[in-house]
């Protein structure tokens, strides 16, 4: 699957979304919200062992509970334009990944809760040293509804206090796997 083929997938999602949540526009006091979340933490581990992590299957090693179902590619692997579903809070998500590059250290996601939100999750992995590795993470959400605002919101806050359990989860898997 190409990036033209992910995004036009992301697009049709957006089409579909759109249509069910059909409204009068907004007004400016009631205009659904818009958020910009970023941390940055650090590895304890090569950029080579790290850097693989943060494709949707292998995340599954260290994020707890996260557990993608694969619509492409299948069998499961981590590459551009993966497209993937999950359950979070008995919210279903549509994921497609938009960049997967080892080569620049830069993975994305693109996903979509119907008639809630769409979120952008962009990382950049950078080896800064022999044996650590830095990842910045930057979170943007967007309300599809006023409604839904609230819940975006929230979800803002979550995302600017992640970096700390994202470090300890992560270096806690390469102590895990060091035993």
């Amino acid at each position: 699957m190409n990036y033209l083929h992910a995004f036009s997938l992301l697009t049709l999602c957006m089409v579909v979304i759109g249509a069910t949540t059909a409204q009068a526009p907004p007004k400016s006091s009631d205009a659904a919200v818009h958020t910009h979340q970023e941390f940055t933490f650090v590895v304890s581990a090569p950029y080579r062992d790290v850097f693989p992590l943060f494709g949707a299957d292998k995340e599954r090693v260290w994020a707890h509970g996260f557990n993608p179902q694969f619509l492409y590619p299948v069998p499961p692997h981590d590459e551009a334009g993966m497209v993937f579903t999950t359950v979070q809070d008995d919210l279903s998500r549509l994921w497609v990944n938009t960049a997967f590059d080892p080569a620049s250290g830069h993975v994305q996601y693109v996903y979509c809760i119907a008639d809630v939100m769409t979120a952008l999750i962009d990382i950049h992995v950078a080896n800064s040293g022999a044996s650590t590795t830095q990842v910045h993470v930057v979170y943007e959400r967007t309300a599809l509804r006023p409604e839904a605002s609230d819940q975006v919101i929230r979800l803002a806050h979550a995302d600017a206090n992640s970096g700390p359990h994202w470090e300890q989860m992560i270096n806690g898997y390469f102590a895990r796997s060091r035993k």
